[in-house]
């Protein structure tokens, strides 16, 4: 599928001003992007940055903090925290004219008007939880995991590990669950002989397969491929990658592939999506973002790519990103705009012009 059918394709994954907060640390802060149908969707950036937290948000692992996600227009997770600031922020507002001694007319309103929005605020909250607390599984979606070994059970066999997914949501017929898993492991580049054996029995790459066995067997709309290939040698990624691609293909799957190696993310999405401390700082077309980055962090990534050619590396300049001097937010406070038709940067108001001009240049 080309980028061109993927941009006019349906939205399969919504994600809508994602927060989730461990205590005082903002993992992931105010994370908007969509998926469309059909499409390899890229999430990279440093270490720590959180595209993990944001893939695990997703699939339900966490309890999002904030924000809403939809998964084929239907709300899966729902966060209250934006609904309890909305309250606080409307008694705040009138306790302030109150003690500062605003008219009884006027007073009147501003009550009229806070508990109109403290009303809406409870009603998105109530909906919120609603929502949030519904014990639907949504199988259409599967995760593969950075770390093949610490995902797999080392008490199950191959088999069990594999089948897990359909005996959880009913399968009794063991026949059928066993040539289900056949099938699969085939799929996969492996054998039925496979099914028997433990996970310490294989290698890295073998093991990430059997992720990728795991999450397949269940049909899913979307898989959640988290750093999928950074554990292993350079020879079993290229591998590991095209079975990736071959799977999408034949199943018609839809993937959001988070990932810190930029070389593999081009190779392999369609669009891409940049994140910095917990922010998306720059979202566009792959063949986009590599041709015209515009943001100082994605211009510094990109600079941190070595190329095999011993000429081009003695000339290559690193940028390096310090936000301090990039950016002056004391003001004008940035967020994600769209610079041009489907190119979304997270800048501010001055920035926004500066970038539309390098645009149009």
């Amino acid at each position: 599928m080309s980028n061109r059918e993927v941009a006019q394709g349906e939205t399969l994954l919504k994600v809508e001003h994602l927060c989730q907060y461990f205590g005082r640390t903002k993992a992931v802060d105010d994370v908007s992007f969509e998926v469309k149908k059909g499409e390899v969707f890229g999430l990279v950036g440093e270490s720590g940055c959180g595209k993990t937290t944001t893939g695990r948000s997703i699939i339900k692992l966490y309890d999002i903090t904030s924000g809403d996600i939809f998964f084929k227009g239907e709300r899966i997770a729902a966060g209250t925290l934006s609904y309890k600031k909305e309250i606080t922020a409307a008694k705040e507002e009138y306790k302030k004219a109150k003690k500062e001694g605003m008219p009884k007319e006027k007073l009147a309103e501003l009550k009229k008007v806070t508990d109109e929005r403290i009303a809406n605020a409870k009603a998105g909250m109530k909906s919120a939880i609603k929502d949030h607390k519904k014990r639907r599984t949504v199988t259409d979606i599967q995760m593969i995991f950075q770390d093949p070994i610490a995902s797999l059970d080392p008490r199950m066999t191959v088999g069990q590990i594999i089948a897990e997914g359909l005996v959880i949501n009913g399968e009794k017929d063991k026949d059928k669950i066993n040539q289900k898993v056949y099938e699969v492991l085939e799929m996969v580049g492996l054998v039925r002989e496979h099914a028997g054996r433990y996970p310490h029995e294989f290698s890295g790459g073998q093991r990430q397969r059997i992720g990728v066995a795991r999450a397949v067997i269940m049909n899913p709309e979307l898989i959640i491929a988290d750093e999928p290939v950074s554990a292993l040698d350079v020879s079993i990624q290229a591998q590991v990658i095209n079975l990736l691609d071959d799977l999408r293909h034949k199943m018609g799957l839809t993937v959001l592939f988070i990932a810190h190696d930029l070389s593999v993310v081009k190779y392999f999405s369609d669009r891409i999506g940049v994140m910095y401390f917990g922010k998306l700082v720059e979202l566009a077309d792959a063949d986009e973002l590599f041709a015209h980055p515009l943001h100082p962090y994605t211009r510094s990534l990109l600079s941190a790519i070595p190329m095999p050619d011993p000429e081009y590396e003695k000339r290559r300049q690193r940028i390096t990103y310090v936000p301090l001097k990039e950016h002056d937010y004391s003001v004008d406070l940035p967020s994600l705009r769209e610079v041009s038709p489907g190119h979304f940067v997270h800048c501010n108001d001055a920035e926004f012009e500066k970038y539309c001009e390098q645009v149009k240049n």
